[in-house]
């Protein structure tokens, strides 16, 4: 672990200790006094920052909302929505099809079970998008889903598997509903309610879309963040960040008792030591290292693109930042435990 004195020691250490080229950060309080900011090379609080899996927060957000106007349920099923012919093929696993069985709370819980085709396989859409720009239709992400086996029957014991298809149903289901597009949906259950005025769902190259590093290299891939939508696709910035996360934890988007998860399940390896709730992260601080028992838990999400937005209840204290940086997934994860731990 580095050895910091401050907030500011912590953050450039890790500006120097990896490939990052710029990166903010953002701590409040609960009273909403600023504890610390501070940003590196072309990014301030109000630089438009690719928000990628936070989105996933805002995508839940909607639904909650659409479950208290008593639109739908979590336990409604996917045949409320879909024809059985077109689920067919979905959720396969050990030669069962499960597709019909699945539930919006799958989805919303990450337990479905169905593979992750952004991170899975030699020739995942993650590599392909480093490589090159593509937008993948929502179509697109279903049929290859269906070309991959699934990994648990849904809601299988204390099974849970991060898998972004999850979200993209969830964002087609809630265009279903509510007969209008998503970006205008993130725009008036979310982004209007609560003053998020540079924050956006784009859908043309028109709007400003931000690049991100992988390495050393820019990477300007619009296409697929359009095509990210529900599971990874708003652009924000670090101060609408802090709008957005103490909003969705202090019940001002939804009844917060919504999130009252009976269970956090834990997430594949690969995202030790991450478990999921109702489309948040739990990251339980001493789940990694004896450093951190007794700490409590982090709980908000992090973005593969380098972006994170955690709340911190044993101190009362919202983290949001980016680091724009793809090589290191995990990044945002370790930096904001440090944080906390850090924290008088």
């Amino acid at each position: 672990m580095l050895k910091v004195k401050s907030y500011e020691d912590l953050f450039d250490k890790y500006i120097r200790t990896k490939k990052i080229f710029e990166s903010v950060v953002l701590i409040k309080n609960g009273t909403g006094e600023t504890m610390f900011s501070k940003a590196y090379g072309e990014k301030t609080i109000d630089s438009p920052i690719v928000a990628a899996s936070i989105t996933k927060m805002v995508t839940a957000a909607c639904i909650f909302t659409l479950i208290q106007q008593g639109y739908i349920t979590l336990n409604d099923s996917l045949l409320d929505f879909y024809e059985p012919a077109y689920l067919r093929g979905l959720h396969v696993y050990k030669g069962k099809d499960y597709s019909c069985e699945l539930k919006i709370s799958d989805l919303l819980y990450q337990t479905s079970g169905l593979a992750d085709i952004y991170e899975e396989g030699k020739d995942n859409i993650k590599r392909q998008a480093i490589i090159s720009d593509t937008f993948i239709s929502f179509e697109k992400n279903i049929a290859l889903t269906k070309e991959r086996e699934a990994h648990f029957p849904p809601n299988y014991k204390a099974n849970a598997h991060y898998a972004d298809i999850n979200y993209n149903i969830l964002g087609d289901i809630i265009e279903k509903v509510t007969k209008c597009s998503l970006e205008s949906v993130f725009e008036q259950y979310i982004f209007s309610k609560i003053n998020m005025s540079e924050t956006y769902l784009p859908v043309s190259e028109k709007e400003y879309i931000p690049m991100v590093y992988y390495g050393d290299k820019q990477l300007y891939r619009p296409q697929f963040i359009m095509c990210s939508k529900a599971s990874g696709g708003c652009i924000t910035t670090t101060r609408d960040l802090m709008i957005f996360i103490q909003a969705f934890f202090r019940g001002e988007l939804f009844d917060k008792k919504m999130l009252d998860s009976k269970q956090y399940r834990k997430l594949q390896l690969s995202m030790c030591p991450i478990y999921y709730g109702s489309g948040y992260m739990r990251v339980k601080m001493g789940g990694v290292s004896t450093s951190f028992l007794g700490q409590g838990d982090l709980i908000g999400h992090s973005g593969s693109t380098g972006s994170f937005a955690f709340y911190y209840p044993n101190k009362e204290l919202f983290f949001v930042g980016d680091f724009n940086q793809m090589k290191y997934p995990t990044l945002p994860i370790r930096f904001v435990m440090q944080l906390a731990m850090f924290t008088p």
